[in-house]
């Protein structure tokens, strides 16, 4: 109440064209401090939310990982298998990995663009392992499929 008794004060004597300061050092580092303290409490809620989400994302792959190694899934036939896996492949996307902490506590240190960076790197190796992986099942196909034809199936 007296600070907004003290505001209107000084707006009135700057409207009669006296010199008057709008903010003191003392006023302006407190609604920055006030302004860091409310984004702390909302960086802290998303941080929370993001671990709750990223404990739901492990519990649901976990799951979806059981489904596609259930017996239930081996008793049907090779099309539905199929068809049920590339499905459980498609929601899996990423395999359930544990998070590197350090690493992450690290990364978040970074400027930005450097976060940026680190991003497109560590997407190029995932590119290129998933290349990999899909260049290796090609080739252990051909090699069954070369291996039958050799033994007349």
């Amino acid at each position: 109440m007296a600070q907004a008794k003290i505001h209107q004060a000084k707006m009135t004597e700057a409207a009669k064209g006296k010199f008057s300061r709008s903010m003191s050092m003392a006023d302006r580092s407190g609604r920055l401090l006030e302004t860091l303290d409310q984004l702390e409490i909302r960086v802290e809620a998303l941080r929370e939310a993001a671990t709750t989400m990223e404990q739901e994302r492990e519990c649901l792959l976990d799951w979806l990982q059981s489904i596609k190694n259930s017996e239930e899934m081996r008793s049907i036939s090779d099309g539905e298998r199929e068809e049920l896996s590339l499905t459980a492949n498609r929601l899996l996307e990423a395999p359930p990995v544990p998070i590197d902490t350090k690493f992450q506590t690290i990364v978040i240190t970074c400027a930005l663009e450097d976060q940026k960076k680190i991003k497109k790197r560590l997407e190029t190796l995932i590119r290129n392992v998933d290349n990999a992986e899909k260049n290796i099942k090609i080739m252990d196909h051909q090699k069954v499929d070369c291996m039958d034809r050799a033994n007349g199936k």
